[in-house]
């Protein structure tokens, strides 16, 4: 469902009564998650936020995100796990096991079939159609996709292990596993591959003869269900059964091209480089809801994000001297967009030929194949960026040093959350202060009544929740933050970090700019963040220093670029989005009045 890209149309955080649903809809679904499961899964103070996609056949999805993972996704009002969730909880779903080889159909779009699925010894899973469940190899516990099944256990059985067996919503590999953080799965044992050696002999002599009946078995099912459109890419696997011979051939003559680049004269050089980026653009960067899409947008967003490194598209030195006569070649000679005169003047690619022969063929060079864009690999330098780890502390305050007086934490003493629940709790049960009658409660000792109740408080209340003793005693703390960044010590600090702050100033008569600053705290170099904005905007910018701040430095940009500015940081940087003041600022669209 999710072989190829999804569109997001909206990320908000999620509200206190939609969160309770949350985590009541799963209790639900998944009964055999424990409480402290649900409060780790969906937390009452992390953010966590839904986002609301398109699929690429246009299914309305929902995504609730946690730490930038997407944890659960909704579909037709029923909620799934991805494999972020079940690689914690390898044991939430009735599991399926299969060969390796599976995997890479599976992330193109198609089902599993029965015939790739392995039989252990304990037998199949007890599943009913369209109960969940999840597919996993048998060199790894982890699950790898998540779908529904196709029929019931007695079902399969009774079919001779013969047709659909899995219904694949999701995969590791997929774009909504791509929308996380792209963490790769565990090791974790199979319990039910006790005689994996056994798995792994039988693999090597049947390996080829499982994986070829796979394919013609999942071809069959894409011309019995035609809006599958996922299949393309399994259908086209066909040929693909000869595949080490095809690679060798490639290999040999990628070899005789790089030893003919020299040989070559310029034009054709070039136009062998813009059919290149050209069949890039269309299998990698363009999506079917861009269209139509103006040629001079295709050549400066899509084509030139495509080229190699090195090597620059020129198409005055090419043959066609002009972007619209290869456009034009393109869809005479090779069939594979059409073309049409929107707005006089003004040319648009309105179609692409998906299913072209020699489009599907093209194979993604390695070079480019994880380069999002020329512009953000620019100015970073020779090492990645890693986003700093920002921890949310607690100092101990002077009206609280008597709770912590035994443990010899004097007031000053900086702790982590988790360290302050522990010393509280070890308090409670040392003194025996848990209600007999409930222990929910914990009744309040003039200690606690001091360090934690208002003197309004002190005749009304006598005891007090878990919850709110906890939360009692976090708030009149000081609270402060560790910052670690990469290959350095930690740093602590009292206060909030500052957060990176956008802004849009007016300049002039009817002059707008934009700026950015706080990036130091970060660990961004303002200066290279400069320079990336600059080129994906295409407008000048400046450096100024903030007047009363050693050391810090303002980023000025034309125009109101909140937009541009915050994907920058949130996708490309990785810096959360509750550091990151003005985003709420960024134009929205529509008609100008």
């Amino acid at each position: 469902m999710f072989a190829k890209p999804i569109r997001v149309k909206s990320n908000t955080a999620i509200k206190g009564s939609d969160r309770r649903k949350l985590k009541a809809d799963l209790s639900t679904a998944f009964p055999s998650l424990s409480a402290d499961e649900l409060s780790e899964l969906v937390p009452t103070k992390e953010e966590l936020n839904v986002v609301k996609i398109y699929a690429h056949k246009g299914d309305a999805v929902t995504l609730y995100v946690l730490h930038k993972n997407p944890l659960f996704f909704e579909l037709e009002k029923r909620l799934y796990p991805t494999v972020y969730v079940l690689w914690r909880y390898p044991a939430l779903l009735p599991t399926f096991m299969t060969w390796p080889p599976v995997l890479q159909k599976m992330v193109g779009g198609a089902d599993l079939m029965l015939p790739g699925v392995v039989v252990p010894s304990s037998g199949l899973p007890d599943v009913k159609h369209g109960d969940y469940c999840s597919v996993t190899l048998v060199n790894n516990g982890a699950p790898v996709a998540v779908g529904t099944a196709a029929v019931s256990t007695g079902e399969m059985h009774s079919l001779g292990m013969k047709g659909r067996g899995v219904c694949v919503l999701h995969t590791y590999m997929d774009h909504l596993w791509a929308f996380g953080d792209k963490s790769g799965p565990p090791s974790l044992p199979n319990a039910e591959c006790d005689g994996q050696g056994e798995y792994e002999e039988d693999c090597e002599v049947n390996e080829m003869e499982m994986e070829e009946e796979e394919v013609v078995e999942k071809c069959v099912e894409e011309e019995q269900c035609p809006g599958e459109t996922v299949t393309d890419q399994a259908c086209s696997g066909v040929d693909a059964l000869s595949l080490a011979e095809q690679e060798e051939e490639k290999k040999g003559n990628e070899e005789e091209d790089g030893n003919q680049d020299d040989q070559k004269m310029p034009q054709e050089t070039m136009d062998a480089l813009l059919l290149q980026c050209f069949l890039h653009a269309l299998k990698s960067k363009v999506k079917k809801s861009e269209l139509p899409l103006l040629t001079s947008t295709f050549l400066r967003n899509h084509m030139f994000a495509c080229c190699p490194s090195g090597k620059q598209i020129d198409i005055k030195k090419s043959s066609y001297k002009k972007l619209s006569k290869f456009l034009q070649a393109m869809q005479k000679q090779h069939n594979l967009v059409r073309m049409k005169e929107l707005t006089k003047g003004v040319e648009s690619i309105v179609e692409v030929d998906w299913k072209n022969r020699q489009l599907r063929s093209f194979q993604v060079p390695e070079e480019t194949e994880g380069k999002v864009a020329p512009v953000q690999d620019e100015g970073e330098g020779e090492s990645p960026y890693q986003p700093p780890e920002i921890t949310t502390m607690y100092s101990v305050s002077s009206r609280l040093e008597p709770l912590f007086l035994d443990v010899q934490k004097r007031k000053g003493t900086i702790l982590q959350p988790a360290e302050v629940k522990h010393l509280v709790t070890e308090y409670v049960k040392k003194n025996e202060l848990v209600d007999e009658n409930n222990k929910n409660y914990v009744t309040v000792d003039p200690i606690l009544c001091d360090c934690l109740l208002e003197r309004s408080e002190y005749q009304e209340i006598g005891s007090l929740k878990w919850d709110d003793l906890f939360s009692r005693t976090l708030g009149r703390m000081q609270e402060c933050y560790q910052i670690v960044y990469p290959g350095q010590r930690p740093i602590q600090k009292k206060g909030h970090i500052e957060p990176i702050d956008i802004a849009v100033s007016s300049r002039g008569s009817n002059k707008k700019v934009t700026l950015i600053k706080n990036l130091e705290v970060y660990g961004l170099d303002p200066a290279v963040v400069a320079t990336a904005l600059q080129r994906r905007v295409q407008a000048s910018s400046v450096l100024q220093p903030i007047p009363g701040s050693k050391d810090k430095v303002l980023v000025q940009i034309q125009g109101n670029q909140i937009h541009q500015a915050g994907n920058l940081l949130l996708d490309h940087y990785q810096i959360p989005r509750k550091y990151i003041n003005g985003l709420e600022k960024a134009p929205k669209g529509g008609k100008k009045k």
